[in-house]
């Protein structure tokens, strides 16, 4: 794992884009991002995803190429990045456990979507930059109808489907509701956006 900067994400990310509109070109589909949590501790980071971030909003990558396929979504792998929390250990739908998201972690993930979809020239919405839960749910249909294995399909991924904070507060399931975490990492992202085309 290598320590980097929002820089070295917008340098890493244009690097792959090529590639990665190509591979997704194949699929007929559109690049996608994927959020996680790693459902571990703070401080523990996994390889399994192209950005991880640690507890005090420290961002590390485990590829210098985010065109290489990682395996943190099934059958959603390949043309995708995947950005991480390291936190989650212990959560239930009920509880968000002893190592929720940090209020640094929620932010640096907007500022990394928001970067990400930047330099991969993705918008962000639903279509394009999902949490897992989302993703699990088969909300934007890319998986085969009954394979879907999120919050409304037995629970077996949920990540971030709520943040433990505020403004996401609850476990839900409707994905039009503002406080989904997915919502709220989007919304933030564009605040992020918008902040720096000024």
């Amino acid at each position: 794992m290598k320590r980097v900067t929002l820089k070295d994400i917008q340098r890493l990310a244009e690097a792959a884009r090529q590639q990665l509109w190509a591979e997704a070109r194949d699929m007929q589909r559109d690049v996608k991002v994927y959020l996680h949590w790693t459902a571990g501790r703070y401080g523990q980071r996994f390889n399994d995803y192209h950005i991880n971030i640690d507890q005090d909003g420290s961002l590390w990558v485990s590829t210098d190429d985010f065109a290489e396929t990682l395996p943190h979504t099934w059958h959603r792998n390949t043309a995708s990045v995947a950005v991480a929390l390291c936190c989650g250990y212990g959560a239930t739908s009920n509880d968000i456990g002893p190592y929720p998201p940090t209020a640094k972690q929620i932010e640096a993930m907007a500022q990394v979507t928001a970067v990400l979809a930047k330099a991969l020239w993705l918008t962000i919405d639903r279509d394009r930059i999902m949490t897992h839960a989302e993703a699990a749910d088969n909300v934007d249909g890319l998986l085969p109808e009954g394979d879907e294995y999120g919050p409304r399909n037995g629970c077996e991924r949920w990540d971030l489907q709520f943040l433990g904070t505020a403004e996401s507060s609850t476990f839900l399931t409707d994905y039009d509701d503002p406080r989904t975490g997915g919502n709220v990492m989007r919304g933030k992202a564009l605040w992020y956006q918008k902040q720096w085309e000024k």
